[in-house]
């Protein structure tokens, strides 16, 4: 899945659950036989424990500068950035930063930051220190760290105030409130160690409102975090104050253990769980649109699909309605690759149907024509959404005299086959999520269809000089006008149509389990699969 949703290879169980105070009830104390910290962080406080079930490993990586995975789930309440995005306002919002403005036609912005910001670390949060984040973002050039392209220079005219000089106008505000790649944090809290090794042991040197409290790599229980106490939010009212990341391969498992209370809120089940469980005594569910698709890879460097007709053969051939109607409502289908609400959607773009006689037409005019085709296909186990997918594109290929081998991998295999420099070691077809780092198109074009000398995430290999000079100017169309951004972006996906790289199978509808009586949830397209949990009520 993207950005290394790695499926979890559980190393041990931790009978940890049982120990917890049950979900969004008090207790004197959390205590595990894993010898996980125990106690509230808050002085007077009991513990209120939110259990947070994914199906997959959580902390794939630690460094804020480079992390580029699902830990977004729980690094979003470790750390904190300059803004965060609305979707219902579609407004960028204060967070770090009280107020903002820009300058000189938008190439220059200054953030006024909030006082009284202490990092977990017990250092102040003051322009130095974003500053300094910001520029080792930009210095290890990992993960999302593309976002401040734009930047030239920054400056700290006062201990409260950051100026960024930009390269072209661009929109900074927005910028600021990425889901990857934009959080603030103490440069200085290893000392004269080496910090990426100091994350790497699994710290964290944020401002969120809650903080490490026990890491286990590969355990059942990943990750329990704990209200920090001088979070400058404060903790008047009624919070949280422990947040538990629990590993649930198996979605009927996860089910049974919402409905027996043991986890607070479920990330994921099957559509046909969750439909068994709706008006279920005690739960709550919810369905909300995303900014999430899955994507289906092809092959456009070696093997048969690296031939264009026998692509569009391929493309054709998947039965994309019959893949909603066996996933029962867990998404829609979207023409181009841009989700609703974002600029760049376009419902009049075309879109492949499943249309076999167009396949077999594409076919004919193949090199393949008359000839049996073995093609391989990888996924990511343990999410069964995909391996329905595959096996529904396996049935639909076989008409075709394509013969589909499919292979579930956890996501570091998965990957890594996809990396190999030995061509004849890829896959044909790569399935793989995606979903932007802040409100706006761009990630999807720059991380997948862009020319990429060694594959990080292009995992289709495409490469066009049209779409890499597309990909180059059309942030400063966009700042220039929205209006000629879009029908730019409209270009770049007639132009993805035409070439057929990959195919938009779906944008996924997320549909999540909680714990009747937890109040406040919401789900944020912008910040896939995060529960602020500071904002919920017990």
């Amino acid at each position: 899945m993207r950005k290394g949703r790695v499926a979890a290879a559980l190393v041990g169980v931790v009978a940890m659950v049982g120990g917890l105070a049950a979900c969004g009830t008090s207790s004197p104390e959390a205590s595990s036989s894993s010898g996980a910290p125990s106690g509230s962080a808050v002085a007077g406080s009991t513990t209120k424990t939110f259990v947070y079930d994914t199906y997959t490993q959580v902390m794939t990586a630690w460094d804020p500068s480079t992390e580029y995975s699902n830990e977004i789930i729980a690094m979003q309440e470790m750390y904190q950035s300059l803004t965060r995005y609305d979707p219902t306002t579609k407004q960028v919002m204060p967070v770090l930063a009280t107020s903002w403005s820009s300058a000189q036609a938008g190439k220059e912005w200054t953030f006024n930051l909030r006082h009284g910001v202490m990092f977990h670390t017990g250092r102040p949060m003051n322009a130095a220190a974003v500053k300094a984040s910001i520029e080792r973002t930009i210095k290890l050039n990992q993960g999302a760290a593309y976002i401040w392209g734009p930047v030239a220079s920054i400056d700290t005219p006062t201990p409260y105030t950051v100026v960024f000089h930009l390269k072209y106008a661009a929109p900074l505000d927005l910028i600021s409130s990425s889901d990857y790649g934009a959080y603030i944090f103490d440069t200085k809290a290893a000392g004269s160690g080496n910090l990426a090794k100091w994350f790497a042991e699994g710290h964290d040197a944020g401002s969120g409102p809650y903080t490490v409290q026990h890491y286990q790599a590969g355990g059942e229980i990943e990750l329990t975090l704990k209200a920090f106490p001088k979070y400058w939010g404060g903790w008047k009212g009624d919070h949280y104050t422990q947040v538990v990341y629990r590993v649930t391969p198996a979605a009927t498992t996860a089910a049974q253990l919402v409905q027996s209370k043991q986890v607070s809120f479920v990330e994921q089940l099957t559509p046909q769980l969750w439909r068994s469980l709706k008006g279920a005594p005690g739960l709550q569910e919810t369905s909300t649109a995303s900014w999430q698709n899955l994507l289906a890879f092809f092959n456009t460097a070696s093997g048969p699909m690296a031939n264009l007709d026998f692509r569009k053969a391929v493309a054709n051939a998947i039965d994309y309605k019959g893949i909603l109607a066996a996933l029962q409502g867990v998404g829609v289908r979207t023409p181009g690759i841009v989700p609703a609400g974002l600029i760049g959607y376009d419902p009049s773009l075309p879109e492949y149907q499943y249309d076999m006689s167009a396949a077999r037409k594409d076919l004919a005019a193949s090199p393949y024509a008359g000839k049996h085709v073995t093609l391989t296909l990888t996924y990511t186990q343990g999410d069964s959404n995909e391996q329905l997918i595959a096996t529904l594109m396996k049935s639909e290929l076989a008409p075709l005299g394509i013969t589909l081998q499919v292979q579930g991998l956890q996501w570091a295999t998965q990957w890594a086959k996809a990396q190999s420099t030995n061509l004849s070691s890829r896959q044909d077809i790569f399935i793989m999520y995606w979903w932007p780092d802040y409100a706006d198109p761009y990630s999807w074009f720059v991380n997948l269809f862009e020319t990429q000398a060694k594959p990080v995430y292009n995992l289709d290999y495409y490469s066009s000089s049209i779409m890499d000079s597309q990909i180059g100017r059309v942030e400063e169309v966009m700042a220039a006008s929205k209006a000629a951004g879009a029908r730019l972006y409209d270009q770049m996906q007639m132009e993805l149509y035409r070439s057929a790289p990959a195919v938009n199978l779906y944008t996924q509808t997320y549909q999540r389990v909680l714990v009747a009586g937890i109040k406040g949830y919401v789900d944020n397209p912008a910040y896939p699969n995060v529960v602020s949990v500071y904002a919920l009520t017990p």
